[in-house]
């Protein structure tokens, strides 16, 4: 498998780790992880998108190492845009730039895809769909009551997360059965588990990770410099988006990107992935490769 290089970019209000494959002219791809992740789960998937030509750039996130946790603390999503687009920007700005984001990245790709500036050619979210699309399509109360005691069950550690101190000591437990949770059996993903552990090798580390859903559920403003971009964090997409799910993600169930293809805006493209769980492009790495490039091709 093509080993990456390390970048280091000294953005103007972080230092950003950021593995890259691929030629430095092709087309830039910024792959955004999400938790409990790192980088290095889009070592499987990103030869593949190198091979086409293209420049595949993953950042480690504010929190994660070796980036660290961020100097203002803020982990609203507004900071995580502001993050993503001054990675752009520091690798050239490029006009046909594609963004993918994974869980955490899906949140910041499909709030991108809403902000009416958005500097990226191509929007593409995987495992969780745009919110703003969710919240027209959650059909009648018969069809969300039903499927609200599954996915209560799914987020039961978005609500261990708010408890003080005990979720950062507790998490080098926790994320290993998330993953045995989140996915199906039989995938060989523990290098990329073992990366994500080694990624929050902290008390500080653990708990900027634990803090993106602090800041997601609690009442609280993102600074300054975030806040007008946070404002469109669960705006309807204005941009085409390619939504990627899992059938069989244990995290966000599959049922709620059924009907989101018909709120999205034209050119969007929703695909289900019956053998992929919630991190399909480690388990099916060519299935999501192919879905992407397919997808890029026909815009």
């Amino acid at each position: 498998m093509t080993e990456p290089q390390t970048l280091q970019l000294k953005l103007p209000h972080l230092d950003v780790a950021a593995l890259s494959w691929g030629p430095a002219d092709g087309r830039l791809v910024l792959c955004l992880h999400g938790f409990p992740d790192s980088a290095w789960g889009w070592r499987k998937m990103a030869p593949l998108l190198a091979e086409r030509g293209m420049r595949v750039v993953a950042p480690f996130s504010r929190g994660y190492a070796p980036t660290g946790p961020a100097a203002d603390g803020d982990y609203h999503i507004g900071a995580l845009m502001y993050d993503a687009l001054a990675v752009h920007t520091e690798l050239g700005a490029p006009a046909d730039a594609v963004l993918i984001g994974h869980d955490w990245g899906a949140f910041t790709s499909s709030a991108i895809a809403a902000y009416p500036d958005s500097p990226f050619a191509e929007h593409i979210s995987m495992a969780v769909p745009p919110v703003g699309a969710i919240n027209k399509t959650r059909g009648p109360v018969g069809r969300q009551l039903r499927m609200m005691p599954q996915q209560l069950r799914n987020s039961w550690y978005i609500v261990f997360f708010q408890l003080p101190g005990l979720p950062e000591r507790l998490l080098p437990r926790v994320i290993p059965r998330l993953w045995r949770d989140w996915g199906p059996p039989g995938y060989p993903t523990d290098a990329e588990l073992n990366e994500a552990l080694a990624a929050l090798p902290s008390p500080a580390h653990r708990r900027a990770a634990v803090s993106y859903y602090r800041a997601l559920a609690r009442p609280s403003r993102p600074a300054p410099r975030y806040r007008e971009l946070d404002r469109w964090r669960f705006e309807l997409p204005r941009a085409p988006v390619l939504h990627l799910q899992g059938a069989q993600d244990g995290a966000m169930m599959a049922e709620y990107a059924e009907q989101v293809a018909t709120v999205l805006p034209s050119g969007s493209r929703v695909l289900t992935i019956p053998s992929a769980g919630h991190f399909l492009q480690i388990e099916q790495p060519r299935v999501v490769a192919d879905a992407v490039l397919d997808y890029l091709d026909s815009r």
